[in-house]
């Protein structure tokens, strides 16, 4: 296996090779560069490198390009000559056309595995940043996760967490004694909220069987590492989702994966593309974490790229934990850009032979200013470099192709059935279903009282009407019911009749009547 990735050419001549070394290259990266530059080029040859070296990869296809590492280059593609050119310009002697293991991924489960995870792996943190939630409707939802672990029921899927905001909302006035005010109107906001997740295709995305991290860590037989790739050009229609997702990727590495301290290549390589939408909006709590993750994930092995037009989308903490460089180039057109781009050149180790700043103002389609980590973790220089051309196809796959990668995975059928356990929704069914037929079965105690107390009734009207006298009697109508002279005692004994559709009732009136009669 090689020690070193071979990025491209550089110096003035695009001659002076320029390397990626592995041992360094779980201290992050950063490809960054102006629509059009060449970063999803440089993206699938880092990616290519990786798996050649024995490094998974996971990579979110954007644009339906990078499904193209799954089949070789071609002579007959008509940038042929260029590449070849190319490799021949920066020394790149070993160039050859190849295809690489890949595992396609699809949170739809349309164009891969499906991606699965469970609302509590997520968690209430990245959950409420997926819907949006302000403080107080955040923490509701912490409030539901804190109930389901205390009730031992599982939060598997959407339907899970619907039902149990239900149950938090019947239950708010005991529950707002223990953990603080449950308002209504911040369970309804989050019940809202789940309904857009859910036409987002957050069904999909949440239920089991889960996505099992080891599943991200394979190996083809020759030793290659499998390049996973996410289907991602109709998940960046609901980019909170796609955004959440990454994330959630990153927090379980960061979580289940254990130490190995600093190994001699990574155990496993995560690119970010479209690396701002993991931040606008973000919470400082979530960048924060993010920026925490990135300076301790290293040391599981995992290396992190942020693919992204400028680095100013990247949060300054984030940005200094990424230590190879590649910077495409960058448009000055605004005095904001003018501004971005000085700030960009900052950001490399001066080289004195090289205005960085004109070079990154400067570069064409396919070229970079890179700086690379040296021997003990050193910046390199800044140089300006010709990125060499991809050994797979350059591209998206056709269809029929993609379908028969897809049938020969080794997760093949893993993942494509749903399972759905018993779970929170389930378990408050039950108890719902448990009450009703209590209920009914009070219901029908009740009716069997009401017949019990009948006679009594009866005996109760000639009772109260031979209090009342003879004349008074006589006013009952043949059906028993009472006309405008109701006496005292009858009006008393259809009040406490009419009370006999409540249980209490029953009681009062059998106390009562009882009482009477045993009074004669």
């Amino acid at each position: 296996m090689p020690d070193r990735i071979f990025v491209g050419g550089g110096g003035a001549d695009h001659a002076t090779p320029q390397y990626l070394l592995l041992k360094y290259a779980n201290r992050h990266g950063l490809i960054a560069g102006a629509t059009g530059t060449g970063k999803t080029v440089t993206l699938q040859i880092l990616a290519e490198s990786f798996s050649a070296a024995g490094v998974p990869v996971i990579v979110p296809d954007v644009k339906g390009d990078l499904s193209g590492l799954g089949a070789a280059g071609s002579a007959a593609f008509k940038l042929h000559g260029a590449f070849m050119d190319r490799a021949g310009r920066i020394g790149f002697d070993d160039y050859i056309y190849d295809s690489f293991p890949v595992t396609f991924w699809d949170l739809y489960g349309q164009a891969g595995h499906p991606v699965r995870t469970t609302i509590t792996e997520m968690g209430p943190l990245l959950l409420a940043r997926l819907l949006d939630l302000s403080e107080a409707q955040e923490g509701v939802l912490n409030i539901a996760f804190r109930v389901a672990d205390e009730e031992g029921m599982a939060l598997l899927d959407l339907k899970d967490l619907q039902s149990l905001l239900v149950w938090v909302g019947q239950n708010r006035k005991s529950l707002s004694l223990r953990y603080g005010n449950v308002a209504t109107s911040s369970i309804g906001a989050i019940q809202r909220r789940l309904l857009v997740l859910e036409g987002q295709g957050g069904t999909q995305f949440f239920g089991e069987p889960a996505l099992a991290l080891s599943d991200l860590m394979l190996t083809d037989d020759a030793g290659r590492g499998r390049i996973n790739i996410l289907a991602a050009d109709r998940l960046m229609r609901a980019p909170r989702l796609y955004a959440t997702v990454l994330l959630w990727l990153l927090s379980e590495l960061f979580e289940d994966l254990p130490e190995v301290g600093d190994p001699d290549r990574p155990r496993l390589v995560v690119f970010f593309d479209e690396a701002h939408l993991l931040f606008d909006g973000a919470p400082k709590v979530l960048v924060d974490q993010v920026e925490q993750v990135a300076r301790l994930i290293r040391s599981k092995g995992v290396g992190v790229y942020f693919v992204t037009q400028n680095p100013a989308d990247v949060p300054g903490d984030v940005l200094g934990q990424l230590g190879n460089r590649v910077q495409h180039g960058l448009r000055a057109y605004t005095a904001k850009d003018r501004r971005d781009l000085g700030q960009a050149a900052r950001n490399y180790r001066d080289n004195p032979a090289l205005d960085i700043e004109d070079a990154i103002r400067e570069v064409g389609v396919g070229e970079a200013v890179t700086s690379m980590l040296e021997a003990k973790g050193v910046p390199g220089m800044a140089e300006r470099t010709l990125i060499r051309p991809p050994a797979s196809q350059l591209g998206p796959l056709d269809d029929s192709l993609r379908a028969r990668l897809i049938a020969a995975s080794p997760l093949a059928r893993t993942y494509e059935v749903a399972i759905d356990r018993e779970s929170a929704f389930e378990i408050l069914q039950t108890r719902a279903e448990a009450a009703a037929r209590e209920a009914e079965a009070a219901e029908q105690r009740a009716g069997q009282d009401e017949a019990a107390a009948a006679p009594e009734y009866r005996a109760a009207r000639r009772y109260t009407g031979a209090r009342v006298g003879r004349s008074s009697a006589q006013r009952f109508s043949s059906d028993g019911g009472a006309g405008r002279g109701d006496s005292v005692g009858t009006a008393f004994a259809k009040s406490f009749a009419r009370q006999l559709g409540t249980q209490s009732g029953r009681a009062v009136v059998r106390g009562l009547l009882g009482g009477l009669f045993r009074g004669r």
